[in-house]
């Protein structure tokens, strides 16, 4: 293949080093594709419905039909109290499950990586996975046994050690709810989440090890000057990618425990748009919602990404 004419400016020549690129790929972007028409159709063509958020939005008209109102939705919405909780809440939540959903999914992969047993290896990752495919419905239920008043395994358990003298209406104490949560994604999502520091660990040089042993060094030694700085570019990936999902807390646990007395502690930006939009039938009040939520997902994915690309040079984009 002839040389590209230094003479030519950059742009062009980084534009045809692109279509170089594409063009010995292309086998690859014709199995996609189909994937990208899918995502289209369901995730940007939807986007139109925003529009909503600037109406006085009724079904019987339309989009066209209803009246234009500005951003009046939204400076109803930034005024109502019940959104500033539902943020407070969807905030919380989300971040304990990001800090507690890293730190379990890299220890446990971090230990699963020193067992040298193949076969009692992918046994108990088998069993860690398995969680993830149990449906929230059932994951619920678990826990609300586990956690009963009446003959709950985690009541009994804590009488049985003496620590506390009556069962606890755990799921009715709002100073708990978030804690259950947080603990309920880490159990249903730990393994499944391990599986690519896994990966990741298998890449690293294993010669790096031996001259770790031949040094004197041991396995937390390893783990903490090999391992951990072996998957850093890694972990900075998916945390730029999981704080563009910093809103989504989650719905089905928070809707199906968020009941009478943690009503106040578990009301997420999810369940104040199907209460406003679905129950109350105010859809441009519940768009305005969604748009701000996709708006802080933007900015953080954005914000992470470039600091990331400034302090450690990993960038998602």
């Amino acid at each position: 293949m002839t040389e590209l004419n230094p003479a030519l400016p950059r742009a062009t020549k980084k534009w045809k080093k692109t279509l170089r690129l594409y063009s010995q790929q292309k086998s690859l972007f014709f199995m996609i594709l189909p994937w990208m028409i899918f995502t289209f159709i369901f995730n940007y063509l939807p986007l139109t419905g925003w529009i909503m958020a600037f109406q006085n939005f009724r079904p019987g008209k339309g989009y066209w039909k209803s009246p234009f109102v500005g951003f009046d939705q939204f400076a109803f919405l930034f005024r109502e109290q019940g959104f500033w909780r539902a943020f407070r809440n969807t905030l919380a939540m989300s971040t304990m499950n990001l800090v507690f959903g890293f730190v379990f999914a890299i220890g446990f992969a971090l230990l699963l990586n020193e067992i040298k047993n193949t076969y009692f290896k992918r046994t108990v990752q088998t069993i860690s996975y398995l969680p993830h495919f149990l449906s929230w419905i059932i994951v619920c239920g678990l826990i609300s046994n586990i956690l009963s008043t009446s003959d709950g395994a985690f009541n009994n358990l804590l009488m049985w050690l003496g620590i506390i003298d009556k069962p606890i209406l755990w799921l009715g104490e709002p100073k708990y709810f978030w804690w259950i949560v947080a603990f309920a994604n880490v159990w249903k999502e730990t393994g499944w989440n391990s599986i690519i520091y896994l990966a990741a660990m298998s890449s690293i040089d294993t010669s790096l090890y031996e001259a770790c042993e031949i040094d004197g060094g041991n396995r937390y030694r390893k783990m903490w000057h090999i391992t951990l700085p072996g998957i850093r570019p890694t972990i900075l990936v998916l945390l730029i990618m999981n704080l563009g999902f910093i809103l989504n807390a989650g719905f089905e646990v928070q809707y199906l425990f968020g009941r009478g007395l943690v009503m106040d502690v578990s009301e997420t930006i999810d369940i104040f748009v199907l209460k406003y939009g679905i129950t109350l039938g105010n859809y441009s009040l519940a768009t305005a919602a969604g748009i701000f939520k996709s708006v802080i997902s933007i900015f953080m994915i954005v914000t992470t990404n470039y600091l990331s690309g400034k302090i450690e040079d990993e960038r998602l984009f």
